[in-house]
């Protein structure tokens, strides 16, 4: 690919141009569903072995003590939080989704532009908007390079979502289209993730890493940190030097016009999204026969299901979470799909240990990644035929918002029944109305 200029420009005009005023009030109203979600799973997160290692590693070298960490007492600076929060948010795989390019654009961008409003006397429709931006372009440049770059096992919610948290993290800092460019840039040297780390604690280490990195960038630019000119489209830039042949007019066309924001899907379970549909199925018949005695499972689903997910022998519940045969199997023994089913112990359950082995995955390219059929073999011969074409938390059958208050408020009572999360929940869907929301995140943090 020869050098192309001019694509990073447009992308650093269109985030510096745009305007609260620009944004529809169905975009608006998405990015507050957007950031409830990520309360959500940030507090289910906060304190697993991975964040209480990774604070603990920061902690030591941490100067400042200025910005939350979501539901923890502890504060550390800036690019810590960023890394924390966003690790948190990510670590249950729990997190929101846009479809097409199966980035979860939330965790990385969310932390960074929370971790600057805590230090910036920012507005309600300030933090929104540098939200949906930083969302936005995370997006756009995942999609000129959807589905390949995910398939060669680049994780693209970090690759991308570094971008993402520098547009956002740009955009409070009012910089100008030329430190823009420089921040896009900062960013693509430091983009980085690998598929190969799902299903471990190093899966989170990059998901931080893009909230952190994208922060610092936009700090670098605002001091005048130069970078090249054409970071993603360049001769030797992000685009070229992964070997892939991008679809660039999809990066900029349009822009302003439709906002990806709108394809964001959200999780009822802390799994990878492609066997969401599985669980849709298997859920909903366990419902209604608990007896049953199953001796065969067959799934059906789009190629990603079976790339991601065919993993029958799985030891931790981190593994667990990217295991459809797993998954499969702690619905059908406990009737249930949350947290609590991919855990250490559930892993090793004899009952679900058992059936793991009864559960056969076929690839169907016919299949949508929000779609499955299942096949479910009982004892007396009977064969049970389901299916899901859109699996729920999928924009074409999303949870409602009170479905998102729920899974906030369960997320809490899960390690604080006593945290009372209704200013929270309130405060988000009144940003549009705030003047300063310097104390958004501490609202996460029981009292």
């Amino acid at each position: 690919m020869l050098d192309q200029p001019g694509v990073t420009k447009s992308l650093a005009r269109f985030i510096v141009a745009t305007r609260w005023d620009d944004i529809p009030s169905q975009v608006r109203h998405q990015a507050k569903r957007s950031l409830i979600n990520f309360f959500a799973v940030a507090l289910a997160g906060c304190r697993t072995g991975p964040v209480e290692i990774a604070l603990r590693s920061l902690a030591e070298f941490s100067g400042g003590k200025l910005v939350t960490v979501v539901g923890r007492s502890e504060r550390i600076d800036a690019l810590g939080a960023a890394f924390l929060n966003a690790a948190g948010a990510n670590v249950h795989d729990y997190c929101d989704t846009h479809l097409r390019t199966v980035i979860h654009p939330t965790a990385p961008v969310a932390p960074a532009v929370l971790a600057l409003a805590e230090l910036r006397r920012l507005s309600g429709p300030d933090l929104l908007l540098a939200f949906i931006l930083g969302n936005e372009i995370a997006a756009r440049i995942g999609l000129a390079i959807s589905p390949s770059h995910y398939s060669r096992g680049w994780h693209i919610t970090s690759t991308c979502g570094v971008f993402g948290a520098a547009a956002g993290s740009g955009k409070l800092l009012a910089l100008d289209e030329r430190q823009m460019v420089w921040a896009l840039g900062a960013a693509a040297t430091q983009s980085s993730g690998l598929c190969e780390c799902l299903g471990t604690p190093a899966k989170s280490l990059s998901v931080g890493n893009a909230a952190r990195n994208g922060l610092w960038s936009a700090l670098l630019a605002q001091q005048g940190f130069a970078g090249p000119p054409e970071p993603l489209a360049g001769a030797q830039g992000f685009y070229h030097a992964l070997a892939e042949t991008p679809d660039l007019p999809v990066v900029t066309a349009g822009l302003g016009e439709g906002w990806e924001i709108m394809a964001t899907s959200y999780k009822p379970y802390p799994c990878g999204f492609v066997i969401h549909p599985v669980l849709d199925c298997v859920l909903d018949w366990r419902r209604d026969h608990p007896a049953a005695e199953v001796v065969r499972i067959v799934v059906r689903g789009n190629p990603l299901l079976s790339a991601r997910t065919d993993r029958p022998d799985v030891s931790t519940g981190r593994e667990a979470q990217v295991s459809v045969q797993h998954a499969v199997a702690a619905a059908l023994v406990t009737g249930k799909a949350g947290i609590d089913q991919f855990t250490d112990a559930c892993v090793r359950d004899p009952g679900v240990l058992a059936l793991r082995s009864k559960v056969e995955v076929s690839r169907d390219s016919a299949f949508s990644t929000i779609a499955a059929a299942v096949e479910i073999t009982t004892a007396d011969g009977a064969i049970h035929r389901l299916s899901q074409p859109a699996a729920r938390g999928s924009d074409a059958n999303p949870m409602s918002d009170a479905d998102l208050e729920d899974k906030l408020r369960a997320a809490a009572a899960g390690w604080n029944p006593r945290y009372d999360t209704a200013p929270l929940i309130d405060a988000v869907w009144t940003l549009d109305t705030s003047a300063d929301v310097s104390g958004l995140a501490s609202l996460a943090v029981p009292r």
